[in-house]
């Protein structure tokens, strides 16, 4: 993955300065992998990494981001718009003649009727009706996910609890390294999904949290109406054939988190 002067190739990373990216981004200097970063706010450059302006959403400055770039890891995402982002950087990729497009999803993008999941899927099918070269790895929600539900619940005098809807929270760290992984290799396209060890409801996780907190609440059952809450109550959002499990559970990131 080298220019005609021999040098190596960038690799853009999109989302490189949130949850995932940060841990990312390392993982592949670790690998002498020379990182370039898009982001609405650029930072300085610097060992290896060098950061660019760029709006996925409003197309702006992704064919200079792109320039020159071979592989692309897509991590960027937000409560609304990644289909969005996602055709506008296909469009970029294109132009660019980019050979990998590496994108990170979620289990149930297809199978969970709610719009962010359906934003998920519309970004999944962009990427693989592309033409180009592409792999597509499904996570589960991520440890830190599960803490923040659990501490904005915790603040409530009594936690709703929603009956039926489980989660199988997985390691970001474990996300970061198989998408390296899968960012350095050949495109594979949707490969097996990535999910947490252990499969949990939402009380488990809230109780989880009070306990380590030394705090107590009340817990009440609610029910989740609708199509959606029939998709998780039939475990829709869950992966329990043919995933990929991490080792890391909730219990030792909770203690790892609360302790630091």
């Amino acid at each position: 993955m080298s220019d005609t002067t021999g040098s190596p190739r960038p690799l853009l990373v999109t989302g490189g300065t949130g949850t995932l990216g940060s841990l990312v981004v390392p993982l592949l200097r670790e690998a002498d992998v020379p990182v370039r970063v898009l982001s609405r706010n650029p930072r300085p450059s610097a060992g290896g990494v060098t950061h660019v302006r760029g709006d996925l959403l409003r197309d702006e400055g992704l064919d200079a981001a792109l320039e020159g770039v071979e592989t692309v890891l897509h991590l960027a995402g937000g409560p609304k718009g990644d289909d969005v982002a996602a055709r506008n950087l296909v469009r970029a990729a294109k132009a660019a003649g980019v050979r990998h497009l590496v994108l990170i999803s979620v289990i149930g993008a297809d199978t969970v009727p709610l719009g962010w999941f359906r934003t998920k899927l519309e970004a999944e099918r962009a990427v693989s009706g592309s033409g180009l070269p592409w792999t597509t790895l499904r996570a589960a929600q991520f440890h830190e996910l599960a803490l923040t539900v659990a501490e904005k619940l915790a603040k409530l005098p009594v936690v709703p609890v929603p009956g039926g809807v489980r989660w199988q929270p997985v390691d970001s760290r474990e996300v970061a390294a198989r998408l390296v992984e899968l960012a350095l290799g050949k495109p594979a396209g949707l490969v097996p999904d990535l999910a947490g060890p252990d499969v949990r409801t939402l009380g488990d996780l809230s109780r989880d949290y009070l306990r380590a907190r030394g705090k107590r609440r009340l817990m009440m059952p609610v029910r989740m109406p609708g199509k959606a809450g029939r998709a998780y109550r039939a475990g829709e959002n869950l992966s329990l054939d043919g995933a990929v499990l991490g080792e890391r559970t909730w219990e030792a990131f909770l203690a790892e988190r609360l302790a630091s």
